[in-house]
């Protein structure tokens, strides 16, 4: 999938170094605010490809977003979603949230779930404004997470 500007692409394993990267980039003006690393940047991005569904955002052959999806008990999950910080506000994150909830319908899932930390204030707007609703609130690894869900429109 591309744009005049971006191409999306699923990741392959020699991504994982640029992922990773790129999450800590997206996530590091984080760690002051929460008290610690956000859970995104304490993953393993190579375990992330080998086993998930992971996709990049390139421009110019250089990774500039991220987004990873997995299939849980709960159902369809964005994971993660990290632009680069000189590239937020450009339409990266929102090709990549277009493109999982398009995922998430195209393998039967009639909503997606995501979660944030109760401190990424600015993240649950965002999600509130695009059609995500809270739906619970965990103590998770140690971080305070909100929940929240969006019911995809029907095909046909």
């Amino acid at each position: 999938m591309s744009t005049n500007q971006f191409h999306l692409r699923r990741a392959c394993m020699e991504d994982a170094p640029a992922v990773t990267e790129c999450v800590h980039n997206a996530f590091r003006h984080y760690i002051e605010r929460i008290g610690r690393e956000p859970g995104p940047m304490r993953m393993d991005y190579a375990y992330e490809i080998r086993e998930h569904q992971v996709w990049v955002v390139e421009q110019n052959e250089e990774i500039i977003g991220a987004l990873v999806m997995c299939i849980k008990e709960e159902g369809f999950l964005l994971d993660v979603i990290a632009v680069e910080p000189f590239h937020q506000g450009t339409g990266v994150g929102r090709l990549m949230l277009e493109f999982a909830e398009a995922e998430a319908q195209r393998q039967g899932f009639d909503s997606i779930y995501l979660y944030t930390h109760e401190k990424m204030t600015e993240n649950q707007a965002l999600y509130k404004i695009i059609g995500y609703v809270e739906y619970d609130r965990r103590f998770e690894a140690g971080l305070a997470r909100v929940y929240m869900r969006k019911q995809l429109k029907q095909k046909g």
